[in-house]
């Protein structure tokens, strides 16, 4: 089933998409947090920081969509 979710069209497209949202979010919220000071840039280390947010995101993004396919490919193998 893991082979089946992983190799559906859309599958991978929706990781990333949901990784850059998770991404663009999670950093708006943090710089909010710090009232949209600009010292927040330069005040972590920008390449760690973003590292963390984007892998955080791929991991997030995975388990989410994985879900999202498994639940839709069991649904309509049950309809058939």
């Amino acid at each position: 089933m893991f082979q089946k979710v992983i190799s559906h069209k859309g599958f991978w497209k929706s990781v990333f998409s949901l990784n850059l949202a998770f991404a663009v979010l999670f950093v708006l919220f943090k710089w909010a947090i710090s009232g949209f000071d600009m010292d927040f840039f330069s005040e972590v280390n920008i390449l760690k920081f973003l590292a963390g947010v984007l892998i955080a995101g791929f991991i997030y993004g995975f388990f989410v969509t994985f879900g999202k396919f498994r639940a839709k490919l069991k649904s309509k193998n049950k309809v058939k």
